[in-house]
């Protein structure tokens, strides 16, 4: 049965709105609830098991001007999901100034697990994105959040060539903000290519690995980035700082692709969380 299309509570749902419930259910995590309205989809390859999956797409392949999606999350007591997307977030050229948007509210209960980890967004020239996410953790949940972005299409000699791009993350833990990370790239602000600016670097990334559930792991990726020499020019750097049970790791890469692969390579303990690994088929 194809639950992605109507929301079963609502005769009427706003476009691009989304929502995915996920709770315990015989021992396994399981899915509760899933709807979507188009442009949105949400699809969940792995419906019930030790963690559930889901992947966030859109029917016309990424979002045109004045697209806007919202979604929202809830994992009850000990569940644990895994959130990517089919491909990068392609947002098209926007000749009217219209810009796209994407809001998301997670609400995680005590002892789940929410790793939100979809491919970069990739603003085409005059593109203009914002996004918001909101992320509520309960005593022993734990959270792990990729937030990424490309130039644009370098390959076709287009580099941040968007008209502008936003985007923050808020985590609350207990009900107090424990957390807040706000990025505006404005080339009103001055060219984006300018070597003050982003220079030879193409990608920028963000990755939170908080909450008590990983603690262990917070602390070993701090350990990993601070004992990393620093190289002059070199085309991957990383910084990494401690945050209320967490640790924040901020990367800027070359090519999409290195940033990628450091991801993967900070995000190594999370199969053992989800029992299986997220990324071994998908490319």
């Amino acid at each position: 049965m194809d639950r992605s299309v109507i929301n079963p509570d609502s005769t009427q749902v706003r476009s691009g709105s989304g929502h995915l419930e996920v709770e315990v259910v015989s021992g396994q995590s399981a899915v509760t609830s899933v709807w979507a309205s188009s442009p949105l989809k949400l699809l969940t390859p792995r419906s019930r098991g030790p963690s559930v999956w889901a992947c966030l797409s859109s029917f016309g392949g990424g979002l045109v001007a004045g697209d806007e999606t919202s979604l929202t999350l809830r994992l009850g007591e000990q569940a644990r999901c895994f959130v990517s997307t089919q491909a990068s977030t392609k947002v098209y050229r926007n000749p009217d100034s219209r810009p796209c948007s994407h809001q998301l509210k997670a609400t995680l209960g005590r002892g789940a697990l929410l790793a939100l980890a979809p491919d970069p967004v990739q603003a085409f020239a005059g593109a203009s994105y914002r996004q918001r996410q909101e992320f509520h953790l309960e005593p022993g949940s734990g959270l792990v959040l990729v937030d990424w972005l490309s130039s644009g299409r370098a390959a076709c000699g287009e580099r941040w060539a968007f008209s502008r791009f936003q985007s923050r993350n808020d985590v609350f833990l207990g009900g107090e903000r424990a957390f807040v990370d706000s990025l505006l790239i404005d080339p009103a602000d001055g060219p984006l290519e300018g070597s003050e600016r982003m220079g030879r670097f193409n990608c920028l990334a963000l990755v939170l690995v908080m909450g008590d559930a990983l603690r262990a792991a917070s602390a070993q990726l701090l350990e990993q980035v601070a004992a990393r020499p620093v190289t002059r020019r070199a085309s991957l750097v990383c910084s990494a700082s401690p945050v209320a049970e967490g640790a924040l790791i901020r990367c800027a890469g070359e090519t999409v692709e290195e940033v990628g692969r450091e991801i993967h390579r900070q995000l190594a303990f999370l199969p053992g969380f989800l029992h299986d690994d997220p990324w071994a088929r998908k490319w």
